[in-house]
């Protein structure tokens, strides 16, 4: 059996329904791409989920969703005294805003365990993070973290990273910076959002961001670009982009995690670049159809 493993922070999720109402539901960057790769890769993948979360009843209700959404949770560790973050969905025009509450996370506690977390990353086939992953550790957690990835590259797996940036979670720019540019040294693919890197690194235009990630050591970067073009590089196959189809959009919430899974499930299963971009765009166009992060699938 092969498998792809999802690193990072599943939240308590509010998503808003119609009148004043919210929908409880459990996502999270990396979860959700987790969530969409178990419903579009076939039996013979396993999708693992590594992370920490408490030891009070959300903490189990957490853990059982993802168990029954089939996402294996053998990679997540209790931590007593902490429990799981929550945030809120705001929409306008189908653009979502967010308010956190993950001070008590227990998910800020991932790397503080070097070898369990080696433990829980070693054999994988493909290894997935963000920018969120690495801005909720404390510098020290994020050394631990991109060092475990590093050796379990140098052993065979393919290293994901998607940018991911928040910068409400970075103490500054610089800071968010710096990490960014060390998490993209230890990873094949980057699949960052040109919107979120033209702000932080001032990128004219997606080839910048392409040429930025190449000289950090990556050997594939996808850039999303929202509804506009796709512009993707691999050394092996060159440039290539794509226009997404166009959709009504709903909700962008899980877009860009969609997209990740798609683009994932379709090169695990042998798929050249642009045909796995296409794919991760059909689906992430399938998700902003509908409200909230985990939408049903045909």
């Amino acid at each position: 059996m092969r498998r792809i493993v999802c690193v990072g922070e599943c939240m308590v999720e509010f998503a808003p329904i119609e009148g004043q109402s919210y929908r409880r539901g459990f996502a999270g960057d990396t979860f959700n791409s987790a969530w969409y790769l178990r419903r579009i890769l076939p039996e013979e993948w396993a999708v693992d989920y590594v992370s920490c979360v408490g030891t009070d009843a959300i903490s189990d209700e957490m853990i059982g969703f993802m168990a029954a959404a089939g996402v294996g949770t053998a990679g997540i560790r209790r931590v007593p005294d902490r429990t799981v973050g929550l945030y809120t969905i705001s929409l306008h025009d189908g653009e979502r805003s967010f308010t956190y509450w993950r001070s008590a996370s227990a998910a800020r506690s991932l790397a503080a365990d070097a070898g369990w977390l080696g433990d829980q990353l070693a054999g994988a086939d493909t290894l997935l993070f963000s920018g969120i992953t690495l801005a909720i550790l404390p510098p020290e957690g994020r050394l631990v973290l991109l060092d475990r990835l590093r050796h379990a590259r140098s052993t065979g797996a393919t290293v994901v990273f998607d940018p991911n940036i928040r910068l409400h979670l970075w103490p500054d720019a610089d800071a968010a910076r710096h990490a960014i540019a060390a998490a993209a040294a230890v990873s094949d693919l980057v699949v960052p959002s040109f919107e979120d890197d033209a702000l932080l690194f001032g990128d004219a235009d997606p080839e910048v961001t392409i040429a930025r990630y190449r000289a950090a050591g990556a050997t594939s970067v996808v850039v999303k670009n929202g509804p506009g073009q796709i512009v993707a590089w691999s050394d092996r196959e060159g440039l290539s982009s794509l226009h997404p189809p166009g959709v009504k959009v709903v909700d962008t919430t899980a877009a860009g995690d969609s997209f990740n899974a798609g683009l994932l499930a379709a090169r695990a299963r042998g798929a050249s670049l642009a045909a796995a971009i296409d794919s991760g765009a059909r689906l992430a166009g399938h998700v902003c159809g509908a409200a909230g992060a985990l939408v049903p699938l045909p």
